[in-house]
């Protein structure tokens, strides 16, 4: 069913060297623990929220409430397919260990044309190709998730990575009928440093060969973060960046400040305002972003709307509004977490273009989160140019593909 693609191997082209393939995985043959289908709506939230805080390596993404909104808005896109990893046997037979989001679909469905949207607008990297009809295993949301994981203790990572690939081994389904074969299983969104990158690799490697299966660790994105001094203020922070940037950012704050006020104003009430952020997001997009007027961008208003709902005032999702003179200039939608802002979406009015909103907005966010004592900001998938000028650096984001034979 797929193509035949020659690929760099595992062992010489790891997606973050000296972090994948950790010798300290699990023997194989463990069996403390099983994974077991379980739908998502049959799990409780604070179950699902307790374990991807058990995981360092989980953002606002892996939330219960960031998928309860993407199945909302996207559920006729793919297939649920959440797996439950849990003790086997013994008093503690079926307790929750971990969680893993999962989603089957074709590599390429017939209704993507209708659906699709842009979220992110980066240069796409190369990455090994897999046949348009090929059923495949994603993390759940990973379309639009930056970052995905597992949800669980990463003490235990090496048992839970071989629970998945035990369940996933086609030789169950040559031998029970396995009910749902797949011809590629295509994780992303794995943060380098993950210890369940380097246990799913681990994993799945050691049934490489008896499986036939073709194994991939990649690079698949980089996601640009400024790390912001530990001392100092905004002039601090200035002096990492080239003069002649530093220069700039200055003369258009300038400009911006003596056309009046120049204020970041937190939205009270997204619900309402959230009409307000679509409208400057066409404005900048159009129908290369994510609210064009197709079935897609009619999903994307479900999606942010949930999003917004499940959240609640007090969450980690926030809306903020540039203005100057009390104009509204531009809207962003981020994540703030405990080191930082994840800076997830923006719209920018283009007739005002002459007050530089985008260079403003990100001024504006960076002093913010120096006020709030934050050390990050982290702009997400996509290496845009401008990312860079703020002093951006790359943070590799992995994908772990598996392939099926012939």
């Amino acid at each position: 069913m797929l193509g035949h693609v020659i690929v760099a191997n595992v062992d010489t082209e790891p997606a973050c060297p000296d972090e994948l393939l950790s010798p300290s995985a699990a023997p194989a043959g463990s069996s403390r623990l099983r994974a077991e289908r379980r739908p998502f709506d049959t799990i409780d939230a604070a179950d699902w929220d307790r374990l991807a805080a058990a995981n360092p390596m989980a953002t606002p993404f892996s939330s219960w409430a960031f998928h309860r909104a993407w199945w909302d808005a996207y559920g006729s896109n793919a297939h649920e397919q959440t797996l439950a990893i849990v003790e086997a046997g013994g008093a503690a037979d079926g307790n929750l260990v971990a969680i893993v989001p999962l989603m089957h679909r074709h590599q390429v469905e017939p209704s993507d044309a209708a659906t699709h949207t842009t979220l992110r607008h980066g240069h796409a990297p190369d990455l090994t190709a897999v046949a348009p009809t090929a059923k495949t295993i994603f993390f759940g949301a990973t379309y639009h998730a930056d970052y995905a994981t597992v949800l669980g203790d990463p003490a235990n990572a090496p048992e839970i990575a071989e629970a998945l690939a035990t369940e996933l081994g086609h030789g169950s389904k040559a031998d029970h009928d396995h009910p749902e074969p797949w011809d590629a299983v295509d994780l992303r969104r794995l943060r380098c440093g993950d210890a369940f990158a380097d246990a799913l690799t681990v994993a799945f490697g050691r049934r490489e060969i008896d499986e036939g299966w073709t194994l991939n660790a990649e690079r698949e994105d980089v996601c640009p973060v400024v790390t912001l001094p530990e001392d100092g203020g905004w002039d601090a922070y200035l002096a990492t960046l080239e003069k002649k940037t530093r220069h700039e950012i200055r003369r258009k704050l300038r400009r911006a400040e003596d056309a009046g006020p120049v204020e970041l104003v937190d939205s009270l009430d997204p619900a309402t305002d959230l009409a307000a952020f679509i409208e400057l997001h066409q404005k900048r997009w159009g129908a290369d972003g994510l609210f064009p007027k197709t079935p897609g961008g009619d999903q994307s208003h479900i999606f942010f709307r949930r999003l917004f709902d499940l959240f609640g005032p007090d969450g980690a999702l926030r809306l903020v509004f540039l203005t100057v003179a009390g104009r509204r200039i531009a809207a962003g939608v981020h994540f703030e977490t405990a080191d930082g802002y994840l800076y997830y979406n923006a719209g920018i009015d283009p007739d005002a273009r002459d007050l530089s909103p985008g260079v403003v907005m990100t001024a504006r966010y960076l002093q913010r989160a120096i006020a709030a004592g934050k050390r990050r900001l982290d702009f997400l998938r996509g290496d845009e140019s401008y990312k860079y000028d703020w002093g951006a650096r790359d943070e590799p984001i992995q994908r772990i593909l598996v392939r099926c034979p012939e």
